[in-house]
C-alpha cells in the first residue's frame, strides 16, 4: 500500500528534520550577575630551572658553554661506534660504561630488522638496568631520546625489562628472572619482522609481537640506565652471517670537553688540563706551542656546539683569565665562523705574565652568521694557561642592560606571566648552595649539578630575583633542604635586610643597594618523591623547622611553602600536615598536564586535598602552590591541558597561590635531559612560542578577577567553561576548551550583564599533535575575530580549541 501526503504535510516534515539538525549540541548560560569566587591574581606563573639549558645556553647571556673548564677531556672516539653520553672505556676486549641516566652506545655499519643480536653482561655493583637497544633511530643525547626497542637485565639478577622507546619509554614486560648479575651473563634478541624473542643463557624468556612501522628496522646499541656495567663478546648475525663487535678506540686531544682545537699551518703543540692551579674550580686549560710556523689554539661554538650568532655591527664584551711564563707573542680572541675561514673581529692581548690576570675585551662583527665561534689562539713559542672564560652581547642583545638574553626575556614577558619559580631538581644537587651564588660571578665555584655535572653559578637565585625585577614578576625560589640554620638567616638577611646589617651591606657592595623584599621561599623540592617513606619526611619535617626557624628569626614578613611530596593516600602526609601547619602557608603540588582534559583530574586533586586539610584541622590556613605542571609535550594538546588546568584554577579560587607550567624554555633540539616541555623554544637567533605559550598568553591578556556562574548543559559533547567577570561590571570574559575531535554547536545565552557594545572572540585550535617550529613559528597561534553583539546566539566551537569570548558594555 502507499502512502499519499500533501505538500504541506511533506513541507512540514522538511523543516522540522531541518530544525532538529540545527538544534545546538550544548547549551551554555552564563549568569553575570551571580558571582561564585574570586580567582587568584598569580594564575599566569611559569617554572624555570637550569633542566635542558633553560638558563646556560638560554636566558643567561653567556655565550661560552664550558666557561671554567671543569669538563674533562673528551673520552676517545670509538672506531664504527656513536657514543650518546656516558664514559665508555675500553679495558682488554671488554667494555665499560660507568652509571648514567640513559647512556648509550650506538653501532653505525649497519641497519637490522632481521637477525639476532647477544652480548655477555655484568654489573659491578647495584643499580638499575643495562642491556641491549634494537632498531635504534634518531638517537641523541638524552635518555629517551631515540626510536627503538630495549631488552634489558636489571642489576640484582631479578627481572628482564622489555620497552619501547619513541622519545619515551613505553613498558612491555618484566619478565622475572633470577641470575647473579655479578658474573657473565649472555642477553640475546632474535628479530624476525615485527617478532622478537628474547633470550638470557641461552634460553628463551619471552616473545612478543609488535608490527611498529616506525619501527621496522634500525640500528643496535647498548646502553646502561644508572648502572656500571660491563660487556664484551658482542655479537650481530643475519643472512647466514655473524660478527664479533671490536671496540677500536681513537685518542682526542687533552681539551676541555667543549672546546675543540684549532691549527693553522705546520705546528708543534699539546694540549693538556692543568688540575692543580686553576683560576677557579678543578681546571684550566693549557696550550703550549712548541715550535713551527701557524698557530694553535681553542674555541668554543656555545651551547653543544650549536653556533653563536653574531650580527654585523653587534659588539659582544668579554673577559678570561690568562697566566704564562714564558709566552713570546700575544694571545689573540676573535669570532669567526664555524670552519675557521671567516674571521668577524679579533682582538690581542699582550702582557701576559706569571700570574692569573684578568683580560677585558670587545669584539665588535662585521658579518651575520648563526653558526659562529669564538677562538683563543696563540702564534708564538710558549705554554698559556686559561681559565673562566666570559662572552656576552650589549647595548639591545641585553635585557633591560642585564645579563640575560634580550629576545627570551621579551618573550617571557610577552607571555603574560605574572608570577615566576626559580626551582626544581636543580635544587637537591648537594653542592647547590646559596652563598656559592653572590659577588664576583668569575669566583662563584662550579659544582655538581643535577641535570649538568660540571654547573657554574655565574646564573643564580640572586640573578634570577633582578630578572624578575625587571621583567615584572612575582619572584619564588627553592632552596636545598641542606642549607644550614646559620646560612638560611645569612641568606634572608641578604636579600631582604637593609643595608645596616652586615648581609644587607654585602648585598649593597655587590650592587643591589635596595633589598630585594622577597616573599615566597620553598623550603626543597619534591622532597621523598622516590619511596613513600617514613624517616625520608621526618628528616624533612626537621630540615623545614630549622631553616623556617632561622630565615623567621630575621624576617617575619616570609611566607613558606612545603615541598614534600604529595601522596593523599599516605599517612605521612597526615603527619607532614600537623608537623608544618602554621607555618607552611602552602603544600606545593606537582600534577600532570599532557592530557588535554588534565584539568578534570586536578579539580579532584585538588579538592581532595582541601578537604583532607580541613579534615585534620577545620581551621587551618594551609592552602595549594602548583609549581610545576609538568608532561612530556609542548604541543597543541598540551595547550588543552593547561587551558583545562587553568579553569580548574578558576573554579578553585584562593585555595591556590598560583599555578606554574614547567618548563618555561628549551633549547631547540638540546633536549638532553629527557623533558620535553618547553612553553618557549630558542636557538641562538631565533625564539618562539609553543601553543601552551599561546593558551597562557591568550588567558592573561584577557584575565578578569571574578568567576560568575556558568553552566553547560547537553549529553553528545563536553565543553569545559568557566565565565569571569571585571570588577565594574563592564566586562564578560568566557574560556571554552573543547578537547573532542569534532566541532561543537553551542546555544549561548548571557544573562545579568546588560546590552553589549563589542564582542570578539580568539580562538587557539590546531590537532593534538600540532607544535610550531624555527620554519612555521606562528604555524599555531590565536585568531581573533568579532562577533554578533548579542546575549543569545550560536557558535560554533572548533575541535581540539581554546576558545575565549570577550563582551563589553
Amino acid at each position: 500500500m502507499r502512502t499519499k501526503f500533501s505538500k504541506q504535510r511533506i513541507l512540514l516534515i522538511i523543516l522540522t528534520c531541518l530544525s532538529f539538525s540545527l538544534e545546538a549540541q550544548v547549551r551554555i548560560t552564563v549568569d553575570a550577575a551571580k558571582t561564585e569566587n574570586r580567582i587568584i591574581p598569580y594564575l599566569y606563573g611559569a617554572c624555570i630551572e637550569d633542566v635542558n639549558h633553560e638558563i646556560y645556553g638560554g636566558l643567561y647571556d653567556q655565550r661560552i658553554f664550558g666557561e671554567s673548564f671543569e669538563e674533562p677531556v673528551p673520552q676517545p672516539k670509538f672506531k664504527h661506534f656513536t657514543p650518546y653520553e656516558g664514559n665508555w672505556n675500553v679495558t682488554s676486549r671488554e667494555l665499560s660504561v660507568s652509571r648514567h641516566a640513559g647512556a648509550k652506545l650506538v653501532y653505525d655499519p649497519i641497519l637490522l630488522d632481521t637477525g639476532t643480536v647477544e652480548t655477555e653482561i655484568k654489573f659491578e655493583n647495584d643499580g638499575e638496568n643495562a642491556g641491549l637497544l634494537l632498531r635504534v633511530t634518531k638517537p641523541g643525547n638524552g635518555a629517551d631520546r631515540f626510536y627503538g626497542y630495549e631488552v634489558s637485565l636489571s642489576a640484582d639478577g631479578k627481572k628482564i625489562v622489555i620497552g619501547k622507546h619513541k622519545n619515551n619509554f613505553a613498558p612491555i614486560k618484566e619478565v622475572p628472572i633470577n641470575c647473579n648479575p655479578k658474573e657473565w651473563n649472555l642477553l640475546k634478541a632474535a628479530m624476525h619482522n615485527g617478532k622478537i624473542r628474547v633470550f638470557l643463557n641461552n634460553k628463551i624468556i619471552y616473545t612478543f609481537d609488535d608490527y611498529d612501522e616506525s619501527l621496522k628496522n634500525g640500528k643496535i646499541a647498548l646502553r646502561t640506565w644508572n648502572s656500571n656495567v660491563k660487556f664484551r663478546n658482542v655479537k650481530v648475525s643475519s643472512d647466514n652471517s655473524s660478527e664479533t663487535l671490536t671496540f677500536t678506540t681513537i685518542p682526542q686531544p687533552q681539551i676541555s670537553d667543549r672546546w675543540d682545537a684549532v691549527k693553522n699551518k705546520n705546528v708543534s703543540f699539546s694540549f693538556f688540563l692543568d688540575t692543580y692551579d686553576a683560576y677557579n674550580g678543578k681546571n684550566s686549560q693549557v696550550i703550549e706551542y712548541i715550535s713551527g710556523n701557524g698557530s694553535i689554539g681553542i674555541s668554543n661554538s656555545s651551547l653543544n656546539r650549536w653556533g653563536i650568532a653574531v650580527n654585523k655591527g653587534q659588539t659582544f664584551k668579554g673577559r678570561l683569565y690568562l697566566k704564562s711564563p714564558n709566552l713570546k707573542g700575544n694571545v689573540t680572541v676573535a669570532l669567526q665562523s664555524n670552519d675557521g675561514k671567516k674571521e668577524y673581529a679579533r682582538y690581542k692581548i699582550n702582557g701576559v705574565n706569571e700570574k692569573w690576570n684578568k683580560y677585558s675585551f670587545e669584539l665588535t662583527s662585521n658579518n651575520n652568521d648563526t653558526n659562529a665561534r669564538f677562538t683563543i689562539f696563540i702564534d708564538k713559542p710558549g705554554k698559556l694557561w686559561i681559565d673562566q672564560v666570559t662572552l656576552m652581547s650589549t647595548g639591545k642583545y641585553q635585557f633591560k642592560g642585564l645579563p640575560f638574553r634580550n629576545d627570551i626575556g621579551q618573550a617571557i614577558v610577552n607571555q603574560g606571566l605574572n608570577f615566576l619559580r626559580y626551582g626544581g631538581t636543580m635544587v637537591n644537587a648537594p653542592e647547590y648552595r646559596f652563598k656559592k651564588m653572590i659577588g664576583d660571578r668569575d669566583k662563584r665555584p662550579p659544582y655538581r649539578g643535577h641535570w649538568y655535572s660540571y654547573s657554574t653559578n655565574g646564573f643564580g637565585i640572586e640573578d634570577f630575583l633582578q630578572f624578575c625585577e625587571a621583567a615584572g614578576f612575582t619572584p619564588s625560589f627553592a632552596i636545598n633542604i641542606e642549607e644550614t640554620a646559620e646560612d638560611a638567616a645569612d641568606m634572608i638577611e641578604y636579600l631582604n635586610g637593609s643595608t645596616d646589617t652586615k648581609w644587607g651591606k654585602i648585598r649593597a657592595q655587590n650592587g643591589h643597594p635596595k633589598p630585594y623584599g622577597v616573599k615566597y621561599i620553598e623550603i626543597g623540592n619534591e622532597e621523598v618523591i622516590h619511596s613513600d617513606d617514613a624517616a625520608g619526611y621526618d628528616h624533612y619535617i626537621d630540615r623545614f623547622n630549622e631553616i623556617y626557624e632561622a630565615i623567621r628569626s630575621k624576617d617575619t614578613s616570609v611566607v613558606f611553602i612545603n615541598a614534600a611530596w604529595w601522596r593523599p593516600n599516605s599517612p605521612n602526609m597526615e603527619r607532614v600536615f600537623h608537623a608544618l601547619n602554621g607555618k607552611a602557608a602552602y603544600w606545593d603540588y606537582h600534577p600532570w598536564a599532557d592530557d588535554a582534559n588534565s584539568g578534570e583530574r586536578v579539580e579532584k586533586e585538588l579538592i581532595c586535598m582541601r578537604n583532607l586539610f580541613k579534615k585534620w584541622d577545620k581551621n587551618t590556613t594551609m592552602k595549594c602552590a602548583i609549581f610545576e605542571e609538568n608532561g612530556n609535550t609542548h604541543n597543541m594538546q598540551r595547550a588543552l591541558g593547561h587551558a583545562t588546568i587553568m579553569n580548574t584554577n578558576r573554579r578553585i579560587g584562593d585555595f591556590l597561590l598560583t599555578s606554574c607550567a614547567a618548563n618555561a624554555l628549551q633549547p631547540y633540539r638540546q633536549n638532553d635531559n629527557g623533558w620535553d616541555q618547553g612553553q618557549i623554544f630558542f636557538t641562538p637567533s631565533q625564539v618562539w612560542g609553543m601553543p601552551p605559550y599561546y593558551a597562557q598568553q591568550m588567558a592573561a591578556e584577557t584575565h578578569q578577577p571574578l568567576r560568575v556562574y556558568s553552566n553547560v548543559e547537553g549529553k553528545e559533547k563536553k565543553l569545559d567553561v568557566t565565565a569571569t567577570r571585571s570588577e565594574n561590571g563592564k566586562e564578560l570574559v568566557l574560556h571554552i576548551v573543547n578537547t573532542e575531535k569534532s566541532s561543537v554547536s553551542a546555544d549561548l545565552t548571557i544573562n545579568g550583564f546588560g546590552k553589549i557594545k563589542k564582542a570578539k572572540t580568539i580562538t587557539l585550535s590546531g590537532n593534538p599533535n600540532d607544535i610550531n617550529t624555527p620554519d612555521q613559528p606562528k604555524r599555531i597561534t590565536p585568531e581573533g575575530k568579532e562577533i554578533k553583539k548579542s546575549g543569545k546566539q550560536a557558535y560554533e566551537i572548533a575541535p581540539f580549541s581554546y576558545t575565549i569570548f570577550v563582551f563589553s558594555k
